[in-house]
């Protein structure tokens, strides 16, 4: 299938047309959540880009195998191969099995995602139910002499591997850097150099999660899951490899390299990475203590938090920015996207409305909906596709209060940009609070016909001042000669 998308891939750090290895089958990887406590804001933004891919890439006529891994194990406190498990630190604080911790955790995350209407990917491994693969992939490297056994424990030889292939390539680090700037921690002495990463680590007595290996009991190392795991499912070779831009290094290099190795080339033709969501210019993030998570957007209940926001409101906000870019968390952005989606929604609602005319004025919608196409056709730029979607409320706001006419073809070409755009890739949806929409819409409808039939009596001045209280709540009214139109500003 020819194409004429670009992606911005990170290792060349310039824009490619998407050729995929074996169209019109695509294969994406995504790193998915280390399941050891609730998600919050941060967890949203990879799964909200990499849904927009999956959904527009669906969209344009590619089978997608969608993997997103579940990460139960081996991802440890400083990831410098040392300190205790996390899911095995939470449940031996919580008095739980692991897997109870893991198992409680992924189906929090399943759920908040469900909220977003991100869609399930094709396939969700989780590191645990592959430790026969990942010991697999070590002993290849062992053979091939790119890595070492002390005490037990595996480690990657990065030196080595840096003296044939470049460590360092998708991230942009120089390992000579690297090694000047890495301090000793405890407990890496049996390392070789402290660049080198873990494949294995032998368990401790006290550590909870354990495997047996031709090395001894112990547990994988965290980079080697999604190698092992994307090899299984996607191949050798294969397309789309994505994630937070926190995960460039040391988790994607490291995966290159002992990819490279495994396999004998490189294993990913395009490397994506979404950008970081900040608070007051800080990385958002469970480490900094500065995170928010979604069950706080979604209740309000929260100190730096001045209301409540919906699944749909946070999902349009993180849309709103391109995914490379750097998104900056206030209270004002995200009310202001709550509003932008309202009248992307109030517009959509009024469109359904409109009786066509026997020709259109003034307007292109076959060029707005290519301009939409184009949009996501340059690097899955959503905000310029929420840009179109605005051009169309003009539209319709124009048509509706009879300024302009749309001729039926073109009528069904606007409903159907906005059907495909807004919600079938953007993935956005009308949303209710247990009926609370019918109920503002029911008190609007009654409060609009008494002030209809004042006006009716020419009490101007009980009219006026319906008109002015609904002004003071944010609340617009229109008179139109169909009847007054309203809406929440």
């Amino acid at each position: 299938m020819e194409s004429n998308l670009l992606i911005y891939n990170t290792l060349s750090r310039t824009k490619e047309v998407f050729r995929p290895l074996n169209p019109p089958f695509t294969g994406m990887y995504v790193c998915g959540p280390t399941v050891y406590g609730d998600p919050h804001l941060g967890h949203a933004r990879p799964a909200i880009t990499f849904d927009l891919v999956f959904r527009y890439l669906q969209h344009v006529g590619y089978r997608v195998r969608y993997v997103r891994n579940i990460t139960d194990v081996g991802h440890l406190e400083n990831d410098a191969d040392e300190g205790e498990d996390k899911i095995a630190k939470k449940a031996r604080l919580e008095q739980l099995e692991p897997m109870e911790v893991a198992q409680y955790y992924s189906d929090r995350y399943f759920l908040f995602m469900e909220a977003m209407n991100v869609k399930r990917p094709s396939i969700e491994p989780r590191a645990s139910g592959h430790i026969p693969e990942q010991i697999e992939m070590i002993r290849k490297i062992l053979d091939a002499g790119y890595a070492y056994e002390v005490n037990g424990s595996v480690y990657f030889d990065v030196i080595k591997y840096n003296k044939k292939y470049h460590y360092g390539k998708l991230s942009g680090r120089i390992l000579e850097d690297l090694l000047s700037n890495t301090r000793e921690l405890e407990g890496q002495d049996e390392k070789r150099n402290p660049v080198d990463f873990a494949l294995w680590k032998k368990a401790h007595p006290e550590h909870i999660m354990r495997w047996s290996s031709p090395w001894g009991e112990g547990f994988p190392g965290w980079h080697l899951e999604c190698s092992a795991m994307g090899a299984k499912y996607l191949g050798k070779h294969f397309d789309i490899h994505g994630g937070g831009m926190d995960l460039m290094f040391p988790h994607h290099e490291s995966e290159i390299a002992q990819s490279r190795i495994a396999n004998g080339s490189d294993s990913v033709k395009y490397w994506m990475h979404n950008n970081m969501i900040t608070i007051n210019g800080q990385k958002m993030g469970k480490s900094l203590g500065n995170f928010i998570t979604l069950e706080e957007f979604f209740t309000g209940d929260h100190p730096g938090l001045t209301q409540a926001y919906s699944p749909m409101t946070i999902r349009f906000f993180i849309l709103q920015a391109h995914y490379r870019s750097t998104l900056d968390f206030s209270n004002e952005a995200l009310q202001a996207a709550e509003k932008g989606l309202r009248k992307l929604l109030s517009g959509l609602e009024t469109l359904q409305k409109i009786i066509p005319s026997e020709t259109s004025s003034g307007f292109n919608i076959r060029q707005l909906t290519d301009n939409c196409y184009q949009a996501m056709n340059d690097d899955f730029n959503s905000p310029m596709v929420i840009a179109n979607l605005f051009e169309g409320v003009r539209i319709i706001n124009s048509i509706w209060e009879k300024k302009e006419t749309i001729s039926l073809p073109d009528l069904e070409l606007l409903k159907n940009m906005f059907r495909v755009f807004l919600f079938e890739i953007l993935g956005l949806r009308e949303e209710s609070s247990e009926g609370q929409n019918d109920v503002v819409k029911g008190l609007m409808d009654l409060v609009l016909a008494i002030r209809k039939d004042v006006r009716e009596k020419k009490d101007f001045s009980t009219s006026d001042k319906i008109r002015n209280t609904l002004q003071d709540l944010k609340i617009s009214v229109k008179d139109t000669k169909e009847g007054p139109v309203w809406s929440i500003d």
